[in-house]
């Protein structure tokens, strides 16, 4: 189970216990559920305060609705344990997604890895017609449905900059300007146009291009990419930064911010990096079945690189 699974079996939980009268009929199902990774210290892997959402319209306390949901929620697949804490926060231990079906995953999604799946009709066609409109009148149709492109506030370029798509290039100018708030005035530096790791743009796109270049070498040593179990200690960062991306993708197209995507990126690009060097045969080593899973791994998050840097309007090149 994905966060984003988890997302959406907790809002079927509430809607079930609401339909099965545990909790009162006034009780609000929420459209979303936030579910974010427990902070250092915390239970479980992720957490969520929706009882303290439902709370407040079903008239009960945050408590009483999370142990309705904890019961519920406890005997779902991909669900290996629930836990209240505080006054009311549900937490949640997943069962273990193994690398191979995880790189599985990405492999069938392919750039599209992470997205949501379409939704029910009516809401594609009132979303696409909202957009439309939205376009006849000059507002970006980026936000989601509901929110009013109008809305979202976005601090300009300051003057001092001048003309940062010429100085910069239009990637980095644009990486710049996506790596922070949209409220916030971005920062333009000559780190920018660093080819090297101080630049946070370079090191994404130089880490796609090394495990395009790990393929291309695999296939020159008569070997491919195949999902498999790799060690537990092997890239548990890297194995973590897919699975989260959904979750990530999530985030930031509905809180509209799109530096939680641009810092997601830099996070797995880095975990990339590291890995690199454990994926090819070494000397007269002979390619094995760990070696298939390594590379299937690294070939999963360069897709993962390429469909972020895609969604950014930014190119992923297979060499640098």
């Amino acid at each position: 189970m994905t966060p984003v699974d988890l997302s959406r079996t907790v809002v079927r939980a509430v809607r079930c216990a609401v339909e099965d009268g545990e909790l009162p009929a006034a009780a609000g199902v929420p459209e979303r559920v936030v579910v974010e990774r427990t902070r250092p210290g915390g239970v479980g892997e992720y957490a969520t305060p929706v009882a303290f959402q439902v709370a407040r319209t079903a008239g009960r306390q945050p408590r009483e609705v999370a142990l309705v949901l904890a019961r519920r929620l406890g005997g779902e697949p991909g669900i290996e344990r629930v836990e209240i804490t505080g006054a009311g926060f549900l937490n949640f231990v997943l069962a273990q997604r193994s690398a191979a079906e995880l790189v599985r995953e990405v492999r069938s999604r392919g750039l599209r890895y992470g997205y949501a799946p379409d939704g029910e009709l009516r809401a594609r066609v009132v979303g696409d017609a909202v957009h439309r409109i939205a376009r006849s009148q000059g507002l970006s149709p980026a936000a989601p449905a509901g929110h009013a492109a109008a809305d979202l506030r976005v601090a300009p370029v300051a003057r001092r900059d001048g003309d940062v798509v010429a100085r910069y290039g239009a990637d980095a100018a644009a990486w710049a300007m996506l790596s922070v708030a949209p409220r916030e005035t971005p920062v333009f530096s000559a780190q920018l146009l660093v080819q090297g790791e101080d630049s946070e743009l370079f090191r994404v796109r130089y880490a796609h291009a090394r495990s395009r270049a790990l393929v291309r070498n695999a296939a020159r040593l008569g070997f491919a990419g195949e999902p498999g179990d790799i060690g537990a200690d092997e890239a548990p960062g890297l194995v973590r930064a897919l699975a989260d991306h959904p979750l990530v993708l999530e985030a930031a197209a509905y809180h509209r911010a799109p530096e939680k995507l641009t810092r997601h990126l830099v996070v797995t690009a880095d975990e990339l990096l590291d890995f690199q060097y454990r994926v090819l045969p070494v000397g007269d080593e002979k390619p094995s079945a760990a070696h298939r899973a390594r590379l299937a791994l690294a070939e999963a998050a360069g897709t993962v690189l390429a469909g972020g840097l895609a969604l950014l309007g930014m190119d992923a090149p297979d060499c640098l």
